[in-house]
């Protein structure tokens, strides 16, 4: 199976190339190679390359910047994966892309189903939306995996924001009234190579995060007892439990960001780890 990989540099893509090379060949592009706001160039790379799987995991993911650029995250976010879309239909190949908690408003109280509608708050939110249902209404072969809360050790995310301000820090406000599952790019990206390498895998929407949940309050201070029993810290900052109004930012975030995750888990018979499981082992991982 030949498999183009794109945003293969970032967070998700650097697991993901460990994860798919049993698969058969893989043609992975980093933002340098091929640039997901250059719709020709895109175009053109699968056209030449005539993959077999298509996995998308680049995007535009500046949740506040979006605000200031929401035609950048558009094309990069929607018009983008409509591209790869039509391209995957054309061709017959399976695409694989991942979107995010944020097409919600975190009103509901219990976890979002895939029946649920979307109800984004904040341009990246839209964007993200706006990809999904470009993707859907092509008809190609694809897999639509909703995430929440991804973390790794490579690029930026809130586990490594956490790390380098508790080393720099001796108190830290972090929000406690928002609610979802870190999810490690590994086991993302692991789960990604089961369900790529069955033949029968369906086309679909799926939420796929982590079991559990917590608050990124909770989250942080796991963070933190983690990183003390690793000797990754000498100390950790207290952390204070404040609300969102206390942190306002300029894109609103969903306070439910809990996603059902029964559908792939009938589907597939996987389900990813507890959050508490993965993030123990990537700070592992994080020991020099």
């Amino acid at each position: 199976m030949k498999i183009l990989l794109i945003g293969a540099a970032g967070q998700l893509g650097h697991e993901l190339k460990r994860s798919l090379a049993c698969l058969g060949e893989i043609v992975a592009c980093d933002r340098t190679q091929l640039d997901l706001a250059d719709t020709e160039s895109l175009r053109s790379a699968v056209r030449s390359h005539a993959p077999a799987a298509i996995v998308n995991a680049a995007a535009y993911t500046a949740v506040d910047q979006a605000e200031q650029e929401p035609e950048l995250a558009k094309r990069i976010n929607a018009t983008a994966p409509a591209i790869l879309a039509e391209e995957a239909k054309r061709t017959g190949a399976l695409l694989i892309h991942y979107s995010t908690d944020y097409v919600f408003d975190g009103a509901k109280v219990e976890p979002y189903s895939e029946h649920d509608t979307p109800r984004p708050l904040c341009a990246y939110g839209r964007s993200k939306l706006e990809g999904e249902q470009a993707i859907a209404a092509s008809c190609a072969r694809h897999l639509l995996l909703r995430t929440s809360w991804v973390y790794g050790l490579h690029g930026a995310n809130f586990m490594k924001t956490m790390l380098r301000l508790g080393r720099e820090r001796e108190e830290l406000r972090i929000v406690g009234d928002q609610i979802g599952a870190p999810t490690w790019t590994r086991h993302l990206a692991d789960v990604t190579a089961q369900i790529l390498g069955r033949r029968d895998a369906p086309s679909g929407l799926y939420h796929l995060t982590a079991s559990g949940e917590t608050s990124w309050h909770g989250y942080a201070q796991a963070i933190f007892e983690n990183a003390l029993k690793l000797g990754l810290m000498n100390r950790a900052p207290v952390v204070h439990r404040i609300t969102s109004a206390d942190f306002p930012l300029p894109a609103p975030r969903p306070k439910n960001s809990r996603l059902d995750c029964s559908r792939f888990l009938r589907d597939f018979g996987l389900t990813l780890p507890d959050w508490r499981i993965g993030l123990a082992d990537c700070l592992v991982d994080a020991q020099p």
